[in-house]
């Protein structure tokens, strides 16, 4: 079963809440929905070892990505007063919508 409203989506400003980078603040790049994961730009790097492949020319190569986390380890920061905050989604008219349980606001 796949689901189909999440409360972060991709391009959304978040901030880590948990593990070696608690406290950072960066972009959703990517969304894995079904393992509930998420990348976050400039948080939870990995470093992935390429072997040189080949002429004699071709050099081996450590490259540094950011890796998926989970996404109770990520909160949504509120565009209004730049804190992290839960959200709820309301109905407004035939839309819904995310709303800032701080602020109250429509993100």
């Amino acid at each position: 079963m796949k689901k189909t409203h999440l409360k972060i989506k991709t391009g959304d400003t978040v901030q880590v809440m948990a593990g070696k980078d608690k406290g950072k603040i960066g972009k959703v790049l990517q969304i894995f929905i079904e393992r509930n994961r998420v990348v976050v730009e400039g948080a939870n790097f990995m470093k992935k070892h390429i072997k040189a492949r080949g002429g004699k020319d071709a050099k081996g190569q450590i490259l540094q990505l950011s890796a998926p986390m989970h996404l109770s380890n990520v909160m949504l920061v509120d565009p209004s007063n730049s804190k992290p905050t839960r959200v709820k989604i309301e109905m407004q008219g035939d839309k819904k919508v995310r709303v800032s349980k701080k602020s109250g606001t429509a993100i």
